[in-house]
């Protein structure tokens, strides 16, 4: 299958310091603000991975308008791009809700982030790809430490480590401290510190083993003094089960957390797991 062409970066868009974090929250809540973008966001809420002529045909606006208006989505970086083909599909992205919650919600009610954690499962229900962006101030080095470095994963990934080669063709598992086997498969493709291309099969319940093998393919891209990381999850069935994908925002959430400050999420999702692994440890 043919990779999708990453989407053009957007500069300043949740980078690492206060102020620039604050600017791409200020064109999240912009964005938000218009009910025909809301209306943009709630099409591919139904359906994801759309062209623009399809979101055209779904709004009565003229062409020209709904591009307006998805700039300033992907701007806000709530929409993301990827070409396929001639094609140009149109992904809604969690990240920016996830990054709301994190620095707000769930410090003053965990039944509203709850039901933020909610939203975001579902925000993506019958495509068969779910694509995930975030900017975070470091370098690819640093980046793909913390992607293959299992004591790193540990501190952003519910406690859940990995070990592998890191070769191509290799195995890689992932396991909870606890002891619960939480996914496993191949590495297809690895080119450090810029791509690396699995097989993931979720094993931690039956349910989830039923739905079989997908594909994670993370894509690390310097940006300035930061990278802009890309997480796509394809290869998955049109009724698969939003356990397989859920926990991305979340993860990517606490990556940047604790590439940028040394500190890990303390969400109340976050901490879900911490006291099991700590009785592990």
């Amino acid at each position: 299958m043919n990779h999708p062409t990453k989407p053009t970066p957007r500069q300043g868009i949740f980078a690492p310091n206060s102020h620039l974090f604050s600017l791409g929250m200020d064109a999240v809540f912009r964005a938000l603000a218009d009910p025909t973008r809301r209306g943009l966001l709630d099409e591919l809420f139904k359906q994801d991975g759309q062209t623009l002529s399809a979101l055209e045909q779904r709004l009565p606006m003229t062409r020209f308008g709904v591009m307006k208006h998805l700039k300033l989505l992907e701007e806000a970086n709530l929409v993301v791009t990827n070409k396929r083909g001639r094609e140009k599909l149109h992904f809604l992205n969690p990240v920016p809700i996830r990054l709301v919650h994190d620095r707000w919600v769930s410090k003053y009610a965990e039944p509203w982030a709850a039901a933020l954690s909610e939203l975001k499962k579902t925000l993506e229900e019958d495509g068969m790809e779910k694509v995930f962006e975030i900017y975070i101030k470091t370098t690819p080095e640093r980046l793909w430490e913390a992607i293959t470095d299992s004591e790193l994963r540990q501190k952003y990934n519910f406690g859940v480590g990995v070990t592998s080669d890191w070769t191509a063709g290799s195995r890689y598992e992932a396991a909870h401290p606890s002891g619960v086997d939480i996914a496993a498969g191949e590495n297809l493709e690895v080119d450090p510190p810029r791509r690396l291309v699995q097989s993931f099969t979720a094993l931690w319940s039956e349910d989830v083993k039923r739905e079989g093998s997908s594909r994670v393919t993370w894509e690390i891209e310097p940006v300035g003094d930061s990278c802009r990381l890309t997480v796509t999850h394809d290869q998955l069935s049109e009724d698969v089960s939003d356990e397989i994908y859920g926990g991305w925002p979340q993860i990517l959430s606490g990556l940047k957390t604790l590439l940028e400050t040394g500190e890990s999420l303390t969400t109340p999702g976050s901490l879900l797991y911490a006291g099991a692994t700590e009785s592990a440890d």
